[in-house]
């Protein structure tokens, strides 16, 4: 099906990132990592404004595998 795409902005790609325009089987990712910060902490766009108050963040992860990759080659 074709795709009809309007005003488009792309500010960053980084690494193994992908963009993507019209007709796609399958997109699926090469690589995978999980961060944890503080509210706040990993926004993107052109222009944003965050006003935080307090912010905790605990680090316990209790699954081994969030997103397995293997074999997405």
């Amino acid at each position: 099906m074709p795709a009809l795409v309007g005003a488009t902005q792309i500010i960053n790609v980084e690494g193994n990132g992908v963009v993507h325009f019209g007709d796609t089987a399958i997109i699926s990712p090469k690589t995978s990592a999980k961060t944890t910060n503080g509210s706040g902490a990993v926004n993107t766009g052109a222009l944003f404004m965050v006003n935080n108050g307090f912010s905790l963040n605990t680090t316990f992860d209790a699954n081994l595998i969030d997103q397995p990759i293997t074999g997405n080659n």
